[in-house]
């Protein structure tokens, strides 16, 4: 099943990028690469209940399964030896990334409370985006009953743009709301 947002990407997006930044060969366009969506659990280290419950509540949210990012080295002040669990990770490509996009997009920004956009600072240098989302509830496929507790996550999109400027361009024809500010 082909996405709805690959789709309008592939006829609407690439022309009018085309245009807008006058590139001689349609493979210029910039485009998304893959989305990895990183959740950093501090108390998981002490509690394995919280590492399981965040696995399942990123596999629901992306449709996969995250891998668990462990401990390159101790720190005895934040009680971690080398090797523990700190953390989950998904990487998307292909449709479940344009998928994630799209949902992230027109479901869950929306849902956040007192929403008037993402920041449009929040570029690297390179063209790629990354968003911090404060709970997970703003996902429709998180049953509010099912969570023990409230956790965060960052959202990175990489693209293949070189500047800053034209993965904004890309990003907001998909339909990332920036605010005006």
């Amino acid at each position: 099943m082909v996405q709805k947002l690959k789709t309008t990407y592939q006829e609407q997006i690439v022309p009018k990028l085309q245009q807008q930044f006058d590139y001689q060969n349609i493979h210029q366009v910039p485009k998304v690469i893959k989305v990895v969506v990183n959740r950093g659990l501090g108390e998981a280290s002490q509690n394995a209940k919280a590492l399981e419950s965040s696995i399942n509540e990123l596999g629901v949210i992306t449709g996969q399964k995250p891998v668990v990012t462990r401990a390159k080295k101790a720190i005895a002040g934040f009680k971690i030896r080398k090797g523990m669990p700190v953390g989950v990770m998904v990487t998307l490509r292909g449709e479940r990334m344009y998928a994630f996009l799209d949902r992230l997009i027109n479901l869950a920004l929306p849902r956040i409370r007192d929403f008037r956009g993402v920041s449009p600072k929040s570029f690297d240098g390179r063209g790629n985006y990354s968003l911090g989302v404060r709970e997970q509830l703003i996902f429709p496929e998180i049953d509010y009953d099912s969570i023990d507790q409230i956790r965060g996550m960052d959202i990175s999109i990489i693209t293949t743009a070189n500047t800053d400027e034209e993965g904004r361009a890309l990003l907001k024809e998909m339909g990332m709301p920036f605010r005006n500010n």
